[in-house]
Order: C-alpha cells, then sequence, then structure tokens
C-alpha cells in the first residue's frame, strides 16, 4: 500500500490525572527526521517517542507535539525533621524558664505545636517520586493513537497517488505502443525517399536495389528502438508491482522513473519523425507528472 509522507494525526486521553494530548504531522523529506516537543518536565520520554515513530515511519520531516496537563493534584510528601524539632522545643523551654524567672507578673506566650511546625526547616514538602517508565507509557500509548490517525491519513492520500501514478503509466504504455508502430513505417518512408532521390539524381529508372537496400538497414539500426521500448515496458510493470506493495517504495520509484525518463529521451534522440517525436514529447510529460507524485510517497 502506497503511503503519502504528508500526514496529520491527534490523539488525547486522560491518563494517571494528566490529559495528554499529542499531535503528529509530517512533510515531504528525503530521509526520516523526527522532531519532539515536550514539556520540560517530561522530557525523559523524547526517546521512546522517536522510537514508536521510527516503527511507524520511514522517511519524512515528521513533528510530535505533545501537551501534558495536571488533572489531579500532584501526589506530595510531608516530613518532619525532628532533631530540628526537638532542638526547637528545648529551645523555646528554656526560654520559657527564662522568662518565668525574669517576667513576673507578664504575661506569657505559649507555644503550640502549629507554632513549632512553623520554625524554619521543621517541615519539608516534597512531590512524590513518579515512575519514569509508567508516565513514558502513557505518552506512547496516546502517542500510537495520534500515529493510527496519521497513518489512516496518509494511506488515504496514498490511495489517490497510486490511482494518478497507475492512470499515467498506463498513458506511457500506450505512447509506447504508438513508438513501436510508427517506428517500422520511418523505415519504409526513408526507404522510399531514398529511392526517390537516387532517381532524381542518377535520372534513370534502373536503381541498384541492393543499394537501397543496405542503407535502409543501416538508418534502421540507427533509429531502432525496440531494446528501448521494451526496457520501457519493463519500468512500467516494475513501477506497477511497487504501487501494490506494501513496503516502503519512495526511493525507488524515484529511480526506477529516472530510468524511465532515460529511455524515453533514447527514443527522442534516435528517431528523426515529427510523430513519434510528438509521443516522445507527451510521454516524457507523463513521466514529469509522476517524478512529481513520487516525491510524496514515503
Amino acid at each position: 500500500m502506497v503511503k503519502s509522507m504528508t500526514g496529520y494525526g491527534r490523539a488525547k486521553e486522560l491518563r494517571s490525572g494528566r490529559n495528554i494530548t499529542v499531535e503528529v504531522r509530517s512533510v515531504n523529506n528525503r530521509y526520516l527526521d523526527c522532531t519532539v516537543k515536550l514539556p520540560r518536565a517530561f522530557i525523559f520520554a523524547e526517546d521512546a517517542i522517536k522510537s514508536r515513530v521510527q516503527k511507524a515511519v520511514s522517511r519524512g520531516k515528521v513533528d510530535v507535539f505533545v501537551t501534558i496537563e495536571a488533572i489531579a493534584a500532584d501526589e506530595t510528601v510531608v516530613a518532619v525533621n525532628e532533631p530540628l524539632a526537638n532542638a526547637y522545643i528545648d529551645a523555646v523551654r528554656r526560654v520559657s524558664e527564662l522568662a518565668m524567672d525574669k517576667l513576673v507578673g507578664i504575661s506569657q506566650s505559649v507555644y503550640s505545636a502549629v507554632d513549632i511546625a512553623h520554625f524554619p526547616d521543621v517541615l519539608t514538602v516534597t512531590k512524590a517520586e513518579e515512575n519514569l517508565e509508567s508516565v513514558a507509557a502513557d505518552i506512547c500509548a496516546v502517542l500510537d493513537q495520534a500515529l493510527a490517525a496519521y497513518t489512516a491519513m496518509r494511506a488515504t492520500e496514498g490511495e489517490r497517488l497510486a490511482e494518478d501514478i497507475a492512470g499515467r503509466l498506463t498513458t506511457i504504455e500506450t505512447l509506447t505502443g504508438l513508438v513501436e508502430q510508427r517506428s517500422p513505417q520511418t523505415v519504409k518512408e526513408y526507404r522510399d525517399r531514398l529511392t526517390a532521390k537516387m532517381q532524381e539524381v542518377l535520372q534513370s529508372t534502373t536503381i541498384d536495389e541492393s543499394r537501397i537496400l543496405m542503407e535502409a538497414a543501416i538508418y534502421a539500426d540507427k533509429i531502432a528502438v525496440d531494446e528501448e521500448t521494451v526496457r520501457l515496458r519493463s519500468h512500467v510493470a516494475q513501477l506497477r508491482d511497487m504501487l501494490r506493495s506494501d513496503e516502503p517504495m519512495g526511493r525507488k520509484m524515484d529511480f526506477m522513473i529516472q530510468e524511465v525518463n532515460r529511455e524515453s529521451n533514447t527514443i527522442g534522440s534516435k528517431c528523426n519523425d515529427i510523430e513519434i517525436t510528438q509521443d516522445v514529447v507527451a510521454l516524457k510529460a507523463e513521466v514529469e507528472k509522476i517524478r512529481e507524485q513520487v516525491q510524496n510517497i514515503e
């Protein structure tokens, strides 16, 4: 199945208290070039994301955008620095004893546990340690959904490309058939012109038939395009097989269409005939259109 290198896919899902949104888009590129844009706190998942993309895509400029929004409150851990709290309590107790001795008759404030807790560094609040592999797995699960939508879009576009290319290959085969039909006729016309010219020059109806045959044979060998048309049909058949393949064939098709263009140029240079020239021009126009389409195929 032919796939386009241009596509877009998006998926969104709530996983482990996070709204995860993944967007995948791509444009043409000779090789695979994957760029991942993640929130800084989740940059650890970049390699896992690229690995998933490489399994799904063989070439193209692929951009992956990941947005993560926390829905549930992050799990936190509150810890008591007991040695420091005890030191504060001892200090407060000592201050209270001194106050009782020195500040007789003056109301004294008594520190509560809440007051002690407000002392610097008595309580520490930290975020619970996350399982990074689990978080990466959540992101990749949403990524897989986005890649599925992205691949479906590329397959739809690829089907249209394949249909267009197949139609143009049929046109090339038709034009090749016209060249094959016309080529022998050009030899006969050359022989007739040569005979007429020799009669005109020699002013005689007695013409050396063997000389005419030899000249015609040389001309026929010079303009023969049998090998080129056979190779041309072979290339077209291979291109059709590639369109039916399930493997990425863009680069191979690009190479093969260059071979088709080479054979077309050879036919055009060999045949000094207006009808064949017109057919070759039309053939080369189809080749160029296929070349443009192949640039979009994975």
